[in-house]
């Protein structure tokens, strides 16, 4: 757990405990002493800038402070409007979005029979999380299974993948741990000196109880692990980030990017990996019903954010029905049932993850019958990812012909 400063009334100031010693600590390997004295001496600055905030916030805003943290329905439908070009009223998303939970919570059940059907669902994904790599093992099977991922969306023409440069698998830098389980870390599309990518895993940490490394180890097994390399990488956040680079973007298209583009891209591909058989090599039906069963795991979380954010900011749900509604539908633990809950409090654009793939695979759909025997799945990827990071209903006015379609984006 991260050591963390201390405010004057001794809250925690996480912000300035990350310049003072995991940035510091990052940082230990520069040899060049002129840089380090620049950086020493503005990070100071930084630091005690970041302690007068808090102590500003503490002594003149927590006594006025309040509670009242939802958005209300009017903020969150300009949230929609500004943010994604989403005129549908969040009641609409929701009913969209509850119905899918329902349909998603039938194939976990459905898909959790195929490979046990004398348990009950979350006991058979439980037990599939046992097979996992050991702690000295986790990196280095992350890096062949990233490079078995990308071999597969090579060898079935998915997407044009733009370059032959890897994204190198890391262990997640210290003073990242505490917010990351596994990341894509991309430059930014102007660099033109630090161009390597980094696909960041968490590791154990050596002095963690055994339960707790084990604990640990379980959220990395062979199934969910590959679900997230598709997310992060192949052909995810990495690919995505290659064809915005070598899209003719403008540079303005290449800065600016949508929420729901960007995670509803790689929550997408979760999906159409599995349906294009992902995990299904040498007709094992058993493995790929354990690939669907994460995969829908993964889904039915993204889809309880999208209730829970509905729900906390339009409709008065408490935090405790948020965390209890992760509970009973996508079955956490009451620990991480809390965490998905309070971040609903702050981050009310987390249904986009949703949002986002379902808006992908309507105009997938209308695309398709647009084309008829010319589509393919490269062709459509090839094109959605040609444009930038735009919001999703701009896409629509760039791939379909039929204005009356433009507005029908779920």
């Amino acid at each position: 757990m991260k050591r963390q400063s201390k405010s004057p009334k001794g809250r925690p100031n996480g912000s300035a405990d990350f310049l003072s010693r995991d940035l510091v600590a990052a940082l230990k390997e520069v040899k060049n002493e002129l840089l380090l004295a620049e950086f020493n001496a503005a990070n100071q600055r930084a630091i005690e800038e970041l302690r007068g905030y808090a102590s500003w916030l503490e002594k003149e805003q927590l006594p006025k402070a309040h509670l009242h943290y939802a958005l209300g329905r009017e903020k969150f439908q300009k949230m929609l409007r500004y943010g994604e070009l989403i005129e549908l009223a969040p009641e609409k998303i929701l009913e969209i979005g509850m119905r899918e939970l329902r349909r998603e919570q039938q194939v976990f059940v459905d898909t959790a029979k195929k490979i046990d059907p004398g348990r009950k669902p979350i006991e058979v994904f439980k037990e599939i999380q046992k097979d996992h790599p050991s702690e000295e093992s986790l990196i280095p099977d992350t890096k062949k299974d990233l490079e078995a991922i990308r071999r597969f969306v090579v060898d079935r023409g998915m997407v044009s993948i733009p370059s032959q440069v890897r994204a190198r698998v890391e262990e997640t830098p210290q003073y990242l741990r505490a917010t990351s389980f596994a990341s894509m870390d991309t430059p930014g599309p102007f660099e033109a000196k630090a161009t390597e990518a980094y696909y960041y895993v968490t590791p154990v940490e050596k002095d963690w109880p055994s339960r707790q490394k084990e604990e640990w180890l379980t959220a990395f097994n062979t199934y969910t692990t590959d679900i997230v390399t598709i997310h992060e990488a192949y052909p995810g956040h990495y690919v995505q980030f290659l064809c915005l680079n070598a899209s003719p973007a403008t540079r303005l298209e290449k800065i600016f990017g949508s929420y729901a583009f960007i995670e509803g891209w790689a929550h997408y591909c979760e999906q159409m990996m599995v349906d294009e058989g992902f995990g299904a090599g040498n007709g094992d039906s058993l493995k790929s019903a354990k690939y669907r069963l994460a995969q829908s795991d993964e889904a039915l979380l993204r889809l309880c954010r999208l209730c829970v954010s509905i729900k906390t900011h339009c409709e008065g749900m408490s935090l405790e029905g948020a965390a209890k509604f992760f509970e009973e539908n996508c079955y956490y633990e009451p620990k991480p049932a809390h965490q998905e809950a309070l971040r609903g409090t702050f981050d009310p654009q987390y249904l986009y993850y949703t949002v986002g793939k379902l808006e992908i695979l309507k105009l997938r759909r209308d695309y398709q019958r647009q084309e008829g025997a010319g589509f393919s799945l490269r062709r459509f990827h090839d094109e959605l990812l040609r444009h930038g990071a735009p919001p999703i209903r701009l896409l629509r006015e760039a791939m379909l012909k039929d204005r009356a379609l433009w507005n029908e984006i779920l």
